[in-house]
């Protein structure tokens, strides 16, 4: 194990200081002696001098060097092992409508309309590490690819397997996009801005009306929106693989089909949402998106930045202070008699100020969680909170009583904050009771709940908790319960749904076996390839021919 110093040169002070710590104790007490020689010889000195202080300082040097050694290792900033880097940042919610139609194959930007389209987005996400992102693939119709998350392995996963396939129905329609985009935002909880960003070439073949009706009914609901465009107005051809070889798309008169760039379409959009529209010619369009959005009101939030070394700083600090004290306290004489007139000032002193919390102690939340009152606990844990306890322990343990205590709809959102903890256990333990709430309610389903939206949820908590927790069997099935249930109810339904229930929270036997790091991101893209083939499926059993004469692109 290498350890390593935020500040090298003074961990390498810090070797050098116990010797100029020795060196000036000894020097004082020469000094000492030599004043007090001048008071007489050796008897009277026995005489006049207690032992203390004709005796060199030989434990009290060790104790003050020892101490400044340690103090100085731990301003120096030691870091070993390896941890999870969380900063806390502020951010928006957006929702990116990507459009996946053919069209979007064409070439007239390099290396086509969509892959620069993904390379704007990671740049957006890059400007703006803050921000949740939910993915809103369309064509002829739209489709949730991910619902509102700050995990940008999500993210990335999805936006690589971006392409026409996805939506499946051909066209392109802008109306039914923004409309679905506007309810994912207004269902989002938090008190952060939010905005739907179309990134589209513009060559719609709906109804304009509606889309500017869906545009306005966005600025009503205190939506922004950015339209970005790509392409370019000359236009390009859809190159279409046909088996090892490439073809262009051709119509129905056979002839080949040339797309273009519409920026009239976007730029009406953004203006019946009083938004922001922004051209394809545009040389950075990803940043140009982030500057559109910091005028919207932010939420502070804890952003986790991949994988780092540590920080120890309390293992050098408080054995620091420990013998710092101890050096006070000897320093003083630090008699018995001292100690007993101490401990007869302060214990009752120290009863009054534990009175209180002795009370408290015996109501304890948690006491009241292990009996199977969850209610009167998540009222026990909401009074911490009421009074100044913002910990995510706290918010954790709040959110599992309400989620006991079936009230699912109060448990998400506490389960939501603690899943952004900086340790690593709270974060952990928080998203697989997310999943678990966001998969009940999937499971139940109702008029007012979307059961795919919930799936998703669920199954995008347990797909991060999965790779920083491999192991964990339990959160390996409930993430392919969410899957199965999504698929159920994208698919019409399926009788055999509700035999199958969600591990509760952290039940994980011993018995059972983990799996390696390796095998967990196996899992992990087989099922999401098998997302893609059960989303293909539904797509083709429900795609609509395009009309004689109609555009499919």
């Amino acid at each position: 194990m290498s350890i390593g110093f935020d500040l090298p040169w003074l961990a390498v002070m810090a070797t050098l200081l116990p010797f100029g710590t020795m060196a000036l104790f000894a020097l004082a007490h020469r000094r000492r002696m030599q004043r007090l020689t001048r008071l007489g010889g050796p008897a009277a000195l026995e005489r006049l001098a207690p032992v203390e202080v004709r005796r060199s300082p030989h434990w009290r040097t060790v104790r003050v060097a020892t101490a400044v050694t340690l103090l100085a290792l731990g301003v120096a900033g030691p870091r070993w092992g390896m941890g999870t880097a969380i900063v806390r940042t502020e951010g928006v919610d957006v929702v990116l409508a990507i459009d996946a139609s053919l069209s979007m194959l064409a070439t007239d930007e390099r290396p086509s309309r969509l892959e620069r389209l993904k390379r704007e987005v990671r740049v957006f996400r890059a400007a703006a590490p803050g921000n949740r992102v939910a993915l809103l693939a369309f064509a002829g119709r739209s489709y949730i690819l991910s619902p509102l998350t700050n995990d940008d392995g999500a993210v990335d996963l999805f936006l690589d397997n971006l392409d026409p396939s996805v939506v499946g129905q051909p066209g392109t329609a802008l109306a039914p996009t923004i409309t679905q985009g506007v309810d994912l935002l207004r269902a989002a909880r938090g008190s952060a801005g939010r905005a739907l960003v179309i990134m589209s070439d513009g060559e719609a073949f709906d109804d304009k009306a509606a889309s500017l009706a869906a545009a306005r009914a966005a600025k009503e609901n205190e939506i922004a929106m950015v339209t970005v465009g790509f392409g370019t107005e000359a236009g390009g051809q859809i190159p279409l693989a046909d088996g090892t070889a490439v073809v262009p798309k051709r119509d129905e008169a056979g002839q080949i089909v040339i797309t273009h760039y519409d920026p009239a379409m976007l730029r009406d959009i953004a203006a019946a949402a009083q938004g922001e529209f922004i051209p394809a010619g545009t040389s950075d369009r990803g940043t140009r998106i982030h500057h559109a959005l910091r005028r919207l009101e932010s939420q502070q939030r804890e952003v986790q930045e991949g994988r780092s070394r540590p920080l120890h700083l309390a293992i050098f600090l408080f054995p620091a202070l420990l013998l710092l004290l101890l050096d006070a306290w000897r320093a003083d004489g630090g008699t018995l008699a001292r100690a007993r007139r101490w401990l007869r000032v302060v214990a009752p002193a120290a009863l009054l100020l534990l009175a209180p919390r002795i009370g408290a102690a015996q109501s304890d939340p948690m006491d009241h969680f292990t009996a199977g009152r969850f209610v009167r606990a998540a009222q026990g844990w909401k009074q911490k909170i009421a009074e100044g306890d913002k910990r995510p322990a706290t918010l954790y343990n709040l959110g599992t009583a309400l989620l006991a205590a079936d009230s699912i709809n109060s448990s998400i959102d506490a389960l939501e904050r603690a899943a952004a903890a900086p340790d690593a256990s709270v974060r952990q333990r928080a998203l697989y009771n997310l999943g678990l709430a966001h998969l009940r309610r999937a499971q139940r389903g109702g008029a007012d709940v979307d059961a795919v939206r919930e799936a998703n949820s669920a199954a995008a908590a347990y797909r991060t908790l999965l790779l920083q927790r491999h192991e964990d069997a339990d959160a390996r099935w409930n993430y392919e319960l969410a899957l199965r249930v999504r698929q159920q109810n994208g698919g019409g339904g399926s009788s055999n749904k509700d035999n199958q229930q969600p591990q509760q929270q952290h039940a994980r036997p011993e018995e059972r076996q983990g799996m390696s790091r390796q095998q967990a991101e196996q899992l992990l893209a087989a099922a999401q390839r098998d997302e893609k083939e059960s989303q293909a499926k539904r797509q083709r059993g429900t795609r609509q021919e395009r009309a004689p004469g109609g555009k499919d692109w």
